[in-house]
C-alpha cells in the first residue's frame, strides 16, 4: 500500500472562487455580446441602414418610431423576417438581389404581416477626423448618386426603370414639399410589367413610393401589402431633418401597416449585419432549459464539494520509484518472477556483440560474421583471453537460469576488459 501525504494546496480557496466567479462572468458576456452583435465594427459609417447615425442610414427613423409610440427593434437575425410584423428591409446598392427577393417572398407565402423595402441610392464615406471638420461618430460624407443594379433582377420587377433626375417636390397622404437634394431624385419612371400603386409621387407624376400589387395574383388570400420606397430621402436621416417629410414618413409606415397594430422590426441582415442568435437567452428556452438546468445543478454540486472538503487534497506516494535504475530492476524482477530467463539470451548476446564491434571499428550486421570479425581484429592485436564466439556459443547454449546468468556475466566481463 503506498504511502500517503497531506499536500497543501498551491492556492487559497478565496483566490480559485474568485478566478472561477470572472471566467464564468467573461463567458456568459462573451455570449451575450456574440446574440447582440458587439463585433467591435463600427457599423454606423457609411451603411444605409437602422444602425448607421450619417445622412443615408435610418437611425432617426427608428428613433422617430420609437419616440411616436411605435414598438421598434433592430434585427441581426435572419429568423426574424417571418414575424408577425412590419419588416423594414434596407438592403445596400451591393445588395443580393436573390435574398431580397427571398425574404419578400418569404413573408407573402407565410403571411407574416407587411414588408417595407427601402431602395438606397446614395454613395456614402466616412467623415474625415481632423481640426478641419466638425463631426460626430457615425457622420458621413455623400459622394454620389446611383441606382441599385439588382433591382431589375427581382422577379416582380423585370421591365421596371428607375431614374435619377430634377423634381420640383414630392405629393401624398394630402401633403407636398420639397427633397432635400432635388437634383438626385430617384423614382419609378417605367413600369410595364408592375403593378405598383402609387402612394408617394414627385411633381412630375413618378412614382416614389408605392404599393406592389403584381404579388397578389399568386394568392387565394388578400396577402400583407408590400410597399417598395424607391426615394430612400423620405424615410433617411437626410430626409428627416424636415418636420413634413418626417410626418410623411410616419404617415408611410402607417398605410404599410395597413391599419393593424404591429410591431416594426428593422432589419440587419441584408445590409451585411446579420450575427448569430444569442446563445445566452437560447440556453434558456425548451428544449434547452431542462439541459441548461441540470448543468448549473452539477456544477453548483462540484463547487460545494470542492469548497467545502477537509483539509488540502489527500497526495498518494508513487507505488514505483522512478528512473532508469529503478526501471532495470523492475524488469528484471518481472524476469525473474515469470522465468523466462532463456529470452534474454539472444538479445543480450547480439546487444554486447553490437558494442564490442562499435568498440573495434566493425560494421557487420550477421550475428557469426560479427563474431568471427571480432576474434580476428582481436587476434590480430594479440589478445589473450577467450574468444567471443565461444563466449557467445556458451551463452546460447545454456538452458539453466545458472548457467545463463553465468554465461552473461562472462560475455559483460570480457566486454569490460577490452581495450579499444
Amino acid at each position: 500500500m503506498g504511502r500517503v501525504s497531506r499536500a497543501r494546496g498551491p492556492f487559497r480557496p478565496g483566490a480559485v472562487l474568485a478566478m472561477l466567479l470572472v471566467g464564468a462572468l467573461a463567458f456568459l458576456l462573451m455570449l451575450y455580446a456574440i446574440g447582440r452583435g458587439w463585433t467591435g465594427d463600427s457599423e454606423g459609417e457609411g451603411g444605409a441602414h437602422a444602425g448607421a447615425n450619417g445622412l443615408n442610414g435610418f437611425s432617426g427613423l427608428v428613433q422617430l418610431l420609437d419616440g411616436s409610440g411605435y414598438e421598434v427593434e433592430v434585427s441581426r437575425n435572419r429568423a426574424r423576417l417571418s414575424d408577425a410584423a412590419l419588416v423594414v428591409l434596407t438592403p445596400q446598392l451591393n445588395g443580393d438581389a436573390e435574398a431580397i427577393g427571398e425574404a419578400i417572398m418569404e413573408r407573402q407565402d407565410m403571411d407574416a404581416g407587411p414588408t417595407l423595402l427601402i431602395l438606397p441610392k446614395w454613395f456614402a464615406l466616412p467623415v474625415p477626423q481632423n481640426d478641419q471638420v466638425e463631426s460626430e461618430p457615425g457622420w458621413v460624407a455623400l459622394a454620389g448618386a446611383a441606382s441599385p443594379t439588382w433591382f431589375g433582377e427581382l422577379d416582380w420587377a423585370e421591365g421596371g426603370e428607375l431614374a435619377l433626375g430634377e423634381t420640383r417636390g414630392w405629393n401624398g397622404f394630402g401633403a407636398s414639399g420639397a427633397l432635400p437634394d432635388p437634383d438626385k431624385v430617384q423614382a419609378l419612371v417605367k413600369q410595364p410589367n408592375l403593378e405598383i400603386e402609387p402612394v408617394v409621387v414627385d411633381s412630375e407624376g413618378d412614382v416614389l413610393a408605392g404599393r406592389l400589387q403584381s404579388t397578389a395574383d399568386y394568392y387565394d388570400y388578400e396577402p400583407y401589402p408590400v410597399i417598395v420606397v424607391f426615394e430612400p430621402d423620405l424615410l433617411n436621416n437626410y430626409g428627416l431633418a424636415d418636420r413634413g417629410r418626417a410626418e410623411a414618413a410616419v404617415a408611410l409606415i402607417d398605410a404599410a401597416m395597413d391599419g393593424e397594430d404591429l410591431p416594426i422590426v428593422f432589419d440587419m441582415t441584408l445590409a451585411g449585419l446579420g450575427s448569430a442568435e444569442n446563445l445566452l437567452t437560447l440556453a434558456f428556452r425548451p428544449p434547452f432549459l431542462a439541459a441548461t438546468l441540470c448543468l448549473l445543478l452539477a456544477a453548483l454540486v462540484i463547487g460545494w464539494r470542492a469548497f467545502n472538503r477537509f483539509g488540502p487534497p489527500v497526495a498518494e506516494a508513487p507505488a514505483m520509484a522512478r528512473g532508469k535504475r529503478q526501471l532495470a530492476r523492475n524488469g528484471a524482477a518481472l524476469v525473474a518472477r515469470v522465468k523466462r530467463f532463456h529470452l534474454l539470451k539472444d538479445p543480450y548476446e547480439a546487444l554486447v556483440g553490437r558494442r564490442v564491434a562499435a568498440r573495434l571499428g566493425l560494421r557487420v550486421a550477421d550475428t557469426d560474421a560479427r563474431e568471427a570479425a571480432i576474434d580476428r581484429v582481436l587476434a590480430a592485436r594479440g589478445h589473450a583471453g577467450p574468444a567471443f564466439a565461444s563466449l557467445a556459443a556458451d551463452l546460447r547454449a545454456a538452458d539453466h537460469a545458472r548457467d545463463i546468468i553465468r554465461a552473461a556475466t562472462a560475455l559483460r566481463n570480457f566486454e569490460r576488459t577490452l581495450t579499444p
